[in-house]
């Protein structure tokens, strides 16, 4: 019966944000969001479709960055103490909307989700979801993959291959510790790919990654088979293209699933809404505003104003949604039969936080999509990319063309007017550091200086975060992405001077240590080695 392959990919990655020196800190709340309406969520459908027995596909993208706050523990315990947070103002909210019975359910709603939340995480999981998405990973439905170590734009760090090479091997080396196994696939931050980047990945071992569209269109020479089948880039490393189909179906904000008008509203929330002593103490020290998760509105369309969120009309909307995404690409498939030599591969991937965050019914739609695709008379066969690869033999061997998934489909979104101060000096920073490396060349390195260039590597990947640059052009939290930038800079500046000066104050490196102790088991000599 089948006909075509579909792969659903999700990508989840968040910044490393990471205060110790803060009680409280506003941008942590962004992992602290993600966990309760995405990944605990997606977890709770991969139980549920592993109980009922659901032969599905499914791959996620870990983030390094992602990987490392989820299983940190000064994170996980900011976590437990935010969900107990929203579990009060919840229950403040139940007796605040006592005299609006249609509030007053949506807050009660609230209060069983944040307890559950709470419960899952805490005894169910014991805090490690690395470990519950591993669990998955492990029966073969589940196939995880990881991106570049702080998902730096890999186009705009190219002017040193050396820059993205460790982009790539620190955030495959990472993954590895976690899950102790490399993973097949490759997603490259914001699918940014340009001519020659297959040869740094097949160098590391990945056997595929993702581009958008037209990197597959306008490839050279012109794919036989359109997106709808991956190409071998010359180097035994394949190339799947985003289909802009079943991407429109949930991206567009014009025609896309999630503005349907029974949906819940995302900017309608309490945070901003209710006035400061009704939050407090919700609110932290400043009592910066911020969102709640509590939500009573739904999308509704129009200029009219927001009606009350109706959670049972939404849920059959998922499934309805569900059933026409399915048809469609039944559809897509009969139609692109009759048009290719092979049957087509549909690649659907999505931003992870899409569903639950942004979209509170997404994972309900997913886990629908899911058990009507693995119907065995669908005509549709989920698969990921990689057992895919693994059943096909002759690919296409063409170059992909320089491409991203971002606005306008190149890299415009990430250099700027806005944003374009931060290369030079990240550029020079690179610079600097390989130049470091080569004048080590032949000298012992005492333990602490070793410490130190380690600490200057760590600093400067996460100074070459895409997120900074993105969120700068974006308008969102201007300060806090440009200190960022600075304060990783800053922090790479001052371990090189120390290095070349040989006066290192052991205190403040330890310091520097503990507030960025991500990649913990990084040796620069694995990524720059000094000859012998």
């Amino acid at each position: 019966m089948t006909q075509g392959f579909l792969s659903i990919i999700l990508h989840a990655h968040l910044p490393f944000v990471r205060h110790p020196e803060h009680e409280r800190f506003f941008e942590e709340n962004w992992l602290f969001e993600a966990i309760t309406e995405c990944y605990l969520p997606l977890l709770g459908v991969l139980e549920r479709l592993q109980r009922d027995n659901v032969n599905y596909r499914l791959t996620l993208s870990l983030s390094p960055t992602l990987i490392s706050m989820l299983c940190d523990p000064l994170l996980q315990e900011r976590y437990f103490q935010h969900l107990q947070r929203l579990l009060k103002l919840a229950e403040r909210e139940i007796i605040r909307t006592r005299k609006q019975p249609e509030f007053q359910v949506l807050a009660r709603l609230y209060r069983r989700f944040f307890a559950q939340s709470l419960d899952t995480y805490q005894t169910r999981y014991q805090g490690d979801l690395l470990g519950a998405f591993k669990k998955h990973h492990t029966t073969g439905q589940l196939e995880l993959i990881t991106t570049a170590a702080t998902h730096g734009f890999l186009p705009l760090l190219n002017v040193s291959e050396t820059a993205v090479r460790n982009q790539i091997n620190v955030g495959l080396a990472t993954f590895a510790t976690h899950f102790g196994v490399m993973p097949t696939g490759f997603w490259l931050p914001e699918c940014g790919y340009y001519p020659g980047l297959e040869r740094l990945l097949g160098d590391a071992g990945v056997q595929y990654f993702f581009v958008a569209a037209h990197g597959l269109r306008h490839a050279n020479p012109q794919p036989t088979n359109g997106v709808y089948a991956p190409l071998d880039c010359g180097n035994g490393v394949a190339a799947f293209a985003r289909d802009p189909e079943s991407a429109e179906q949930v991206w567009s904000a014009a025609v896309g699933y999630p503005g349907d008008v029974d949906y819940r509203e995302y900017y309608s929330d309490i945070g901003f809404e209710l006035d400061e002593d009704s939050l407090a103490p919700y609110l932290p020290v400043g009592k910066i505003r911020q969102n709640t998760g509590i939500k009573y509105h739904r999308v509704t369309g129009g200029q009219q104003a927001k009606a009350v969120y109706q959670p049972r009309a939404a849920l059959a909307k998922t499934r309805q949604h569900a059933e026409d995404f399915i048809f469609k690409r039944q559809q897509q498939i009969g139609r692109l039969c009759s048009q290719l030599q092979q049957a087509p591969i549909i690649v659907a991937p999505y931003d992870a936080e899409l569903f639950g965050h942004w979209w509170f019914e997404g994972p309900y739609w997913l886990e629908s999509v899911l058990r009507l695709a693995s119907a065995v008379d669908s005509g549709i066969h989920l698969s990921n990319c990689g057992d895919y690869l693994k059943q096909t033999h002759a690919l296409q061997i063409a170059t992909p063309a320089a491409s991203t998934w971002g606005n306008q489909g190149y890299s415009s979104h990430w250099i700027n007017e806005t944003n374009h101060w931060i290369y030079p000096l990240l550029h020079k920073a690179e610079e600097e550091l390989e130049k470091l490396i080569v004048d080590l060349q032949g000298l012992t390195l005492n333990a602490l200086q070793t410490r130190a260039i380690n600490q200057a590597v760590r600093s400067l990947l996460l100074a070459q975060a895409s997120d900074w640059p993105f969120i700068l052009k974006s308008g969102t939290t201007l300060d806090y992405a440009e200190k960022s930038i600075t304060d990783h800079l800053a922090r790479f500046n001052y371990c090189h001077d120390c290095i070349r000066k040989n006066k290192i104050n052991e205190r403040y490196l330890t310091a520097l240590e503990l507030m960025d102790n991500i990649f913990p088991d990084l040796d620069f000599r694995n990524y720059f080695p000094l000859k012998k």
